[in-house]
């Protein structure tokens, strides 16, 4: 199964760091992010990749080079100019099968074979890995009718549940019809 792995940002949240070097190459121990990724896919089974590439993308083709050095088949797809999260897709030939999608800068303990277990059972299009995230506002909220100035509800301190992208997506070919070219 090809995966492809996005790779093109500009990291900006990191900056000045990212200045230097693109974030999926941001070091965890004594190894980039992608690097560690790149190992956990080849440990499920997933050997066939493509870095969606952009900004300094010539240091990741230094470093990745054709992934040999981890038993994996590295081909590049370069974004000349800033697509968007989806939009490198639309670039990618041959995307005719089942395709897992990364973000090249996150890390996780996803059981990816379950995943795609998951995704294959619920017969969609498109399945986002989600993580539930709550967040502490440490303020009061006001709620008000809409232009009247009279408070309808008061919120202490609330904790505010979310599903969060994983950035993790597994995609059958027609999802692909649905991104611009």
């Amino acid at each position: 199964m090809k995966t492809v792995i996005l790779c093109g940002g500009k990291g900006t949240r990191l900056a000045p760091f990212t200045n230097v070097l693109p974030k999926p190459m941001m070091p965890v121990g004594d190894k980039a992010i992608l690097e560690v990724l790149l190992q956990q896919l080849r440990r499920y089974g997933f050997t066939e990749i493509v870095l969606a590439v952009g900004y300094l993308a010539s240091l990741m083709k230094a470093y990745f080079k054709d992934g040999q050095q981890y038993d994996l088949n590295i081909t590049y797809s370069d974004e000349l100019e800033p697509l968007g999260t989806a939009g490198p897709l639309a670039q990618i030939p041959e995307l005719n099968e089942t395709l897992l999608v990364c973000n090249g800068d996150v890390l996780s303990t996803l059981n990816f074979h379950e995943f795609y277990n998951f995704h294959k059972e619920q017969g969609g299009i498109l399945t986002i890995a989600m993580h539930q995230r709550q967040v502490h506002i440490d303020l009061g909220i006001i709620e008000q009718n809409n232009g009247e100035h009279v408070i309808t509800n008061y919120i202490e301190k609330p904790s505010l549940d979310y599903k969060v992208s994983m950035g993790f997506y597994f995609l059958e070919p027609r999802a692909l019809e649905f991104i611009p070219p």
